[in-house]
C-alpha cells in the first residue's frame, strides 16, 4: 500500500526529532553557559572602578610605595583596607624582609559568586592563626599593591585589603583572573624577619 505525503511526512519526523535533540541540544547547552560566564565579566572594568570608587569612600587607605608619597594621587594609587584584627608593636616590614603570612585572595561580589571568586588561598576553611603560614621575600613576586600595604602592617595584624586593577595585574591576565580585576585579600602577618635571619616559630598568639 502507497503511503501518503502526510504518512511519510509524520514518519520522518518521529525519527528525525530524536536524532536533532540528541545531536544539537548539547550544542546549545553549551552556549548558554558560554554566555553565562560572558555576562559574570560583562562591563568587568566599569564594575572594578566603580567597586574600588566606593571603597575609597569607605576604608582607610595607603599610597603605593612606587609613587610620590607627598604628593594626592588618584584613586588607583592607593591600597585601601580594613582592620579585622589588631596586632601588637609598632615595627613593619621593609621591602627587603622576609614574612610570615597567610592570605586569601577574591575578585569583586559577581552574580556565581556573592562574596567573590577565590583565586588563591594559603588556607581553607576558616581562617586560624594557627593555620601555617607561607613565608616569602617581599621582593619575590608580588604585585605593587600587596607589597605596599605588607609594609604598613604589623605583627598580628590581619587586615582585608582592596587593591585597584593598575596596582594588580592590570591589563594582564593571570591564570583564573580576567583583566581589569580589583584583588580583594584577607592579609594576616604573622611574623617577618630581616635579611640575614631566620624566621622564629610563630607560637605567641592563640587561635581565636
Amino acid at each position: 500500500m502507497i503511503k501518503t505525503f502526510k504518512e511519510r511526512l509524520k514518519v520522518s519526523v518521529k525519527w528525525f526529532l530524536p536524532l536533532f535533540l540528541f545531536t544539537f541540544l548539547p550544542l546549545l547547552s553549551c552556549s548558554e553557559s558560554e554566555d553565562e560566564v560572558t555576562n559574570e565579566y560583562a562591563n568587568w572594568q566599569t564594575r572594578n572602578e566603580a567597586y574600588i570608587a566606593d571603597i575609597a569612600k569607605k576604608c582607610q587607605r595607603v599610597k603605593v610605595f612606587t609613587k610620590d608619597q607627598q604628593a594626592e594621587g588618584p584613586v588607583s594609587d592607593y591600597v585601601y583596607y580594613e582592620v579585622l584584627e589588631q596586632g601588637e608593636g609598632g615595627e613593619s616590614p621593609y621591602y627587603s624582609d622576609t614574612v610570615r603570612i597567610s592570605y586569601r585572595g577574591r575578585l569583586i561580589p559577581t552574580t556565581s559568586y556573592p562574596e567573590g571568586f577565590v583565586f588563591d588561598q594559603t588556607y581553607t576553611g576558616q581562617f586560624s592563626w594557627q593555620t601555617t603560614g607561607v613565608s616569602t621575600s617581599l621582593t619575590t613576586g608580588f604585585v605593587d599593591g600587596f607589597t605596599t600595604i605588607l609594609q604598613h602592617m604589623h605583627r598580628g595584624d590581619r587586615w582585608r585589603v582592596y587593591i585597584p586593577y593598575q596596582l594588580g595585574y592590570n591589563t594582564t591576565k593571570k591564570d583564573n583572573i580576567p583583566v581589569y580585576s580589583t584583588l580583594i585579600f584577607d592579609i594576616a602577618l604573622i611574623d617577618f624577619t630581616h635579611p640575614g635571619y631566620s624566621l622564629p616559630r610563630w607560637s605567641s598568639r592563640q587561635a581565636k
